[in-house]
């Protein structure tokens, strides 16, 4: 029987060619991904099942000069649920999650977030965290019911920055922020030395099946711990100051080595506590702190008129260029006459005979407005800046570097000339002039050492320092003025300090207008003591004292003479030990 095939010849073989030559292509293109790209396609099928992790390491401590920690870290423990692979979970495992529930308290929040999470973990042979750094108590009850009985129970072992102190010398030590899930430095010394603190984070490589079940791991890289970082505070000096210095003032305490800079206490108020940043902060919580501007350091990134402390500037200044000389006598009536104005004195009755270094020390500001007649704003400006006001103290922080007043900055910054009555409010420390605790603090020092060093806080730092280009005979005659005011003058509460050595001067800079300070304590004025200080054989110390609106110097003069007494008694207390060195 013979077939008739109803498509031509030439179809058919249209058709076979195609087939084959569909075949060809796909033949040729399975062996070229097959043998051409086999490496490439092995690597990327390796990707999918090895995961590379990043072991964090502990950051390193900060210590003080006798090794006392002031930054360190904790071990924690993290509750973690780790997921078995089934497609929901059984009555047994919602059994144990109650279980927790009950252990954990209000630390556990068990809401449907949280139960999503478990869920879909559970599924995917995952991890999910349930809760951080858990107690002890926690801990003790977790292991005695689940210890080995359960893969689904992980207890993850972590470090946590911990400060001792807690706000103690917060400016200086800064806190920490978070950058791709490490803590990185967001000011102070955990910044300055982010580098030496973060140390080096290890990498696992992690082995994982085509639905995510954990097979295994391999150590690439171990992680390294950061340095540790020592720092010329003195935590026993630290504690003091924090003590004494009144919690409800703001303002600020420096004391430092006025040999070789070394800053051995540091305070600006209000401060902060660094372990607060170490977790999520309520947006309640961060207005509340930042109401009295608690970041900002008042030691060394805050300006202030100084007042009567410049006046020391100023004796200096009229010694050298002869308007004035040790043995002058003065008489204050309580007031100068200038250009048809009353100047004051601190005194309205007057002070009466005065010679130039009782003026000094008891704050006289007669002599300083009849040296404001003679003197050049140019000259007073270059003796400022001689004893390193309006210049960067080159400190490791974020530093200001005041005003120092001049002709020619009047004209450039103001547009307008330098008027004489304005000489006489600069030779008190008033008119335009602003300077840092910090230069303060290095000021004072270099009239006892006579050379100007720059503060230090890293052990390691090299001394560095730069010649005061003021003559022996008047740093002499200053710190004769220094010690007269300890004596009789605006310093005097502090006489009654046994086996010190003690130099001081006081200032009450003012703020505004006197007519405003009815309006509030904003508008009164800021109290500074400045001590030179050295208790028996010990090393001498520079303190600076600064307490904002507080009226009068007599507040702070009050906190020095407090924080020299504990100075005193404990370090009487501990002189056979070896835990307090200044």
């Amino acid at each position: 029987m013979n077939i008739i095939w109803p498509y031509p010849d030439h179809k058919i073989k249209a058709i076979l060619y195609s087939i084959v030559v569909a075949s060809t292509i796909i033949i040729l293109r399975l062996v070229y991904l097959q043998v051409a790209l086999h490496d490439s396609f092995w690597n990327k099928g390796k990707k999918n099942f090895l995961r590379m992790e990043r072991i964090p390491c502990p950051r390193g401590d900060i210590i003080d000069c006798n090794g006392c920690y002031l930054a360190t870290n904790r071990p924690t423990i993290d509750l973690a649920w780790q997921g078995s692979g089934n497609t929901t979970l059984n009555a047994q495992q919602l059994t144990m999650l109650d279980q927790l529930k009950k252990i954990m308290g209000d630390s556990y929040v068990f809401d449907e977030k949280k139960m999503a999470a478990i869920h879909d973990a559970e599924r995917r042979y995952q991890m999910v965290t349930l809760a951080t750094d858990i107690s002890f108590d926690q801990l003790s009850k977790i292991e005695e019911q689940y210890a080995g009985s359960t893969s689904n129970i992980f207890l993850k072992r972590s470090f946590k920055r911990f400060y001792p102190y807690r706000g103690y010398a917060s400016h200086l030590l800064g806190y920490l922020g978070t950058f791709n899930l490490m803590p990185v430095g967001k000011m102070g010394l955990e910044q300055l030395c982010e580098p030496l603190l973060q140390g080096e984070q290890g990498i696992v490589l992690k082995t994982i099946n085509s639905i995510g079940r954990h097979q295994g791991q391999e150590e690439i890289k171990r992680s390294m711990s950061g340095q540790t970082i020592r720092v010329t505070l003195d935590m026993e000096l630290q504690k003091i100051i924090e003590e004494v210095f009144p919690e409800s003032c703001s303002g600020t305490c420096i004391i430092m080595d006025p040999e070789d800079g070394a800053l051995r206490a540091v305070l600006s108020r209000p401060g902060f506590d660094p372990s607060l940043f170490l977790e999520q902060i309520h947006m309640d919580t961060w207005q509340q702190i930042q109401q009295n501007q608690p970041f900002l350091n008042r030691a060394f990134n805050a300006c202030y008129p100084p007042g009567s402390i410049f006046k020391l500037v100023t004796t200096a200044a009229a010694l050298e260029h002869h308007l004035i000389s040790p043995d002058d006598q003065w008489y204050c009536k309580g007031y100068v006459s200038f250009a048809g104005r009353n100047y004051y004195c601190n005194k309205r009755t007057g002070h009466g005979q005065l010679s130039v270094r009782q003026s000094v020390a008891k704050s006289c500001n007669a002599m300083f407005f009849e040296l404001g007649k003679k003197i050049d704003i140019d000259i007073l400006s270059d003796y400022a800046h001689r004893f390193g006001l309006g210049e960067p103290t080159e400190i490791k922080f974020p530093e200001k570097t005041g005003l120092v007043p001049s002709r020619s900055w009047k004209r450039e910054t103001k547009g307008e000339r330098w008027w004489p009555g304005e000489t006489l409010s600069a030779t008190i420390g008033q008119s335009f002039l602003l300077v840092t605790p910090i230069q303060v603090a290095r000021m004072i020092s270099s009239i006892f050492t006579g050379y100007l060093v720059t503060p230090r806080i890293l052990a390691q730092e090299p001394v560095v320092k730069k010649e005061l280009r003021i003559s022996a005979s008047t740093r002499q005659f200053l710190k004769k003025s220094m010690k007269s005011a300890i004596k009789k003058g605006s310093a005097q509460r502090l006489r009654t300090l046994k086996d010190f050595q003690i130099y001081a001067k006081t200032s009450t800079a003012q703020t505004s207008s006197f007519n405003k300070q009815s309006l509030g304590s904003m508008y009164l004025e800021h109290g500074w003591c400045v001590v030179h200080f050295q208790y028996k054989d010990e090393k001498p110390l520079t303190m600076v004292i600064l307490i904002e609106h507080s009226g009068t110097s007599r507040v702070s003069t009050e906190v020095a003479g407090k924080i020299l007494l504990e100075y005193k008694n404990r370090l009487s207390h501990n002189h056979s030990g070896p835990d307090f060195v200044s």
